[in-house]
């Protein structure tokens, strides 16, 4: 036999036996610093024998290995099969090394930023894991009591965040220096604590204390603080808690003059409070918790969830007025945990600051703006490095659904659809309510945390601070800027200022083509797919035309955005008023269906034309002559308003964005809805003009029909919703029989209706059409900007070709 054929048979001998050795240098993407990901990677290294190290780097994990082929193989599947539960393996990318010395070992590495692009992910603030929150209940543990007992798997993230790479000294823990046996658990790859930044204990870490309105310390230990503070909000007191991402305001839920001082003091009139409970066992007296709003109240992120009041929930009225639905949530931190241990109800738990102002983050900041509010201070000495709010999710036609996106979510990446994986740098800045905005680079999408309504000033101030940091942090290097068609918007004003002074492009993305955009995007609907059908339905957005929208049908892809059909326009009296004087909208839909000589003739005998009659109705009657100051809208929104106003709900005075809409949806009779012939529904009629137009005029004479035979008011809101229903599916119907489309996606602040949307979801079950809503960011302008982003790159991309 002859020497090659020799080698052949020893390959393959050692090939069959397994002890053929290959090395290869492996590059792990996604989430996967500051979540346990390298002691993963150790200890799996170590039950397979292999040699090397990890790493993390400006673009993830490096992991160079040695060893057996088939040990290797089953390595990398467990890469992804045993990843830690924060974690998210996006991509690895594997290739061929030069072989290690048989005796090295398998080590964790320091990490190895070059200069450059960080390309790595930020992980999200986690809410208390179960091993933690043992320690923290078991009195034979070091870390017994302790509010900031963390580890790799849980505890803060984002909110203490600094700089990356995401070690110690880049967070606001740097000033802490580790004890001894904390290093210890620190350096131990075995260990859950390795390199888990936050890592602290009673002997070295932050502490909290709690303290008067006046800054005077109260003479409690450390470990009696927070069971002083809880039973400050039992006797009836307002206490300022220092939370994960901000300042927070808690009293007791069930205590009706706390609750109702807490309003008065945050000037907070109306806008539902968040309660926060020990445990599902007690939320379930409260609320009606089904399986999805179990898992989301457990989950990692644990959001504030909607769900349901049960008839006997013995909470104070003003917690929620008007509604039948209670947000509430699970304590996220060990300090929330040892605060609701030996209560007996939830408390109200709402941002530490004033109505739509930013939430205090520092101590001097919270003691200067709360002392009027709070009663005692509940603070700590771990610094707060960035505001996050808490995240609301409701489960609504079978899904859970994204109302705010913070704590838990932001910033986690969203992968772009396909055809984006060359897009340019793109930062988009979103609306000026609910804001957010969205940097998008490298196929995927960074939707900031939920920065708030920018007409306020500390606001706006934030959210310039907020784009900075995130650039910064992410390493962001814009290629181009996206903004609003709106003129005034404040959003749009700063990133043309961006764009100024980098001397970037400017994309002006449509309102609602940037809703349905976003609705498309995390549906994963791919660049080049045709066009779909967007309904976008919302308060106000502005037109290609100059015009507001705000009830659109869109034939649209991520480039071009084709007006198929609207609603009616009529004019919004006042302007801005009438979206805070909800009466404003029904006297101008009814000018608009029928005149107000007509409805005097017909409906006089209503309180609803008593109540408009003393108005000012001959300066409204002259700005509509004059076509001053009430511009036309066709907005779905302000429909709500003015029905639900007639209806008698929120007439007068709105005092929180959507009020009307909200507690009219809540008012929804379920019996007419299911079983009431869809036939006594209310009717909607679509004009044959050349922009067809839903016209509402049809449903204001049953309405008031209805209201003239004292027909209650449930009855009346079930028969506009599943009336309204019944419309937009007609429309979709007959713009399909002229139009060529298979995909209908339904975006913009009105989809957050739970009842609207099942509705139409039911109705559309059997149309043969492939049905897009949100889940991951808000219909409302939460998730603006990811469709902002994603239409500037499509066009750049088509510009490129």
């Amino acid at each position: 036999m002859d020497r090659a054929s020799t080698a052949m048979n020893l390959l393959a001998e050692i090939r069959s036996s397994g002890r053929i050795e290959r090395a290869e240098w492996i590059r792990v993407r996604g989430l996967v610093q500051g979540v346990g990901f390298r002691p993963t990677v150790w200890r799996l290294a170590q039950r397979h024998g292999l040699r090397g190290w990890v790493a993390n780097d400006e673009r993830g994990v490096s992991i160079r290995v040695c060893g057996l082929e088939h040990e290797l193989e089953r390595f990398v599947r467990a890469l992804v099969d045993e990843a830690p539960s924060l974690a998210r393996v996006e991509h690895i990318e594997r290739e061929r090394a030069e072989l290690l010395p048989a005796d090295a070992a398998f080590v964790i590495a320091p990490s190895r930023f070059a200069a450059g692009e960080a390309r790595t992910e930020v992980a999200s603030d986690v809410a208390t894991c179960a091993d933690c929150l043992l320690e923290v209940f078991d009195s034979g543990a070091r870390r017994y009591r302790y509010p900031f007992t963390n580890c790799t798997h849980c505890g803060p993230r984002l909110s203490i965040i600094a700089a990356l790479p995401y070690d110690r000294v880049a967070t606001t823990m740097r000033s802490f220096a580790m004890c001894e046996q904390c290093e210890r658990e620190y350096d131990d790859p075995s260990d859950r604590r390795f390199h888990a930044q936050p890592i602290a204990c009673p002997a070295c870490g932050p502490r909290v204390w709690l303290e008067h309105r006046d800054g005077t310390p109260l003479n409690t230990s450390a470990l009696d603080a927070v069971d002083a503070a809880a039973e400050l909000i039992r006797t009836g007191h307002i206490v300022a808690i220092k939370g994960l991402g901000g300042f927070q305001l808690a009293c007791d839920a069930g205590d009706q003059i706390a609750v109702s001082r807490l309003r008065r003091s945050k000037h907070r009139e109306r806008k539902p409070f968040a309660l926060m409970a020990r445990d599902v066992e007690m939320l379930r007296r409260y609320c009606d918790v089904g399986a999805q709003e179990e898992v989301l109240l457990r989950s990692a992120a644990a959001p504030i969830v909607i769900m349901q009041r049960t008839p006997d929930a013995d909470v104070a009225a003003s917690v929620a007025p008007g509604i039948t639905t209670l947000g509430a949530m699970l304590p996220n931190t060990p300090l929330h945990h040892l605060l609701l241990r030996n209560l007996e109800r939830p408390i109200v738990l709402t941002s530490g600051n004033l109505s739509d102002e930013p939430q205090c983050i520092a101590n001097e900041e919270a003691r200067a703006k709360l002392a009027k509010i709070a009663d005692y201070f509940l603070v700590h000495d771990r610094d707060i490095e960035r505001r996050v709010d808490d995240s609301v999710q409701r489960v609504v036609a079978g899904a859970p659904r994204m109302l705010r996106r913070a704590r838990g979510y932001a910033p986690a990446q969203l992968p772009l659809p396909p055809g984006f994986a060359n897009a340019p740098t793109i930062l988009a800045m979103g609306a000026d309510l609910k804001n957010s905005f969205c940097l998008i680079r490298d196929g995927e999408a960074i939707v900031s945390h939920h920065i708030g309504d920018l007409a306020d000033a500390s606001t706006h101030a934030d959210y310039a601070r907020s784009i900075y940091d995130y650039l910064r942090l992410f390493e962001g290097r814009p290629a181009g800027i996206a903004i609003d068609l709106h003129p005034e918007y404040r959003s749009a004003k700063h990133g043309r200022e961006l764009a100024e002074d980098r001397g970037l492009p400017l994309a002006g993305v449509q309102h609602h083509h940037a809703h349905i955009a976003a609705c498309m995007a995390e549906n994963d609907i791919a660049l080049n797919e045709v066009p779909v059908l967007g309904v976008a339905l919302d308060g106000l957005g502005f037109g290609d035309d100059g015009n507001l929208w705000g009830g659109e049908f869109l034939l649209t892809d991520y480039v071009y955005c084709n007006r198929v059909a609207t609603f009616k326009p009529v004019p919004m009296l006042g302007g801005e008023q009438a979206i805070r004087q909800p009466w404003r909208s029904t006297y101008a839909h009814l000018v608009a269906a029928m005149g107000w000589q007509r409805f005097t003739e017909e409906y006089g005998q209503l309180e609803l034309h008593a109540f408009l009659r003393d108005k000012p109705l001959a300066a409204l009657d002259s700005m509509l002559a004059a076509g001053v100051n009430c511009p036309p809208a066709s907005s779905c929104g302000r429909l709500f308003d003015a029905v639900a106003a007639a209806a008698g709900v929120c007439r007068e005075q709105a005092l929180y964005e959507g009020q009307a809409a909200i507690e009219f949806e809540a008012l929804a009779d379920c019996a007419t809805l299911d079983q009431e012939d869809a036939r006594i529904a209310y009717a909607f009629e679509l004009t044959a003009t050349a922009l067809p137009a839903i016209d509402a005029a049809p449903m204001w004479h049953e309405l008031l029909a209805d209201l003239q035979r004292s027909t209650p008011v449930p009855v009346i809101s079930a028969r506009f919703h599943k009336g309204l229903a019944i419309a937009l599916v007609r429309v979709i119907e007959r713009l399909r029989s002229v139009t060529s489309f298979d995909t209908v996606a339904l975006s913009g602040g009105v989809w957050q209706n739970s009842v609207l949307l099942e509705q139409v979801l039911q109705r559309l079950a059997g149309c043969g059409l492939r049905v897009l809503t949100h889940r991951q960011v808000p219909s409302h302008d939460g998730g603006l900007a990811l469709g902002q982003a994603v239409v500037a790159a499509a066009r750049a991309l088509k510009v490129r070709h």
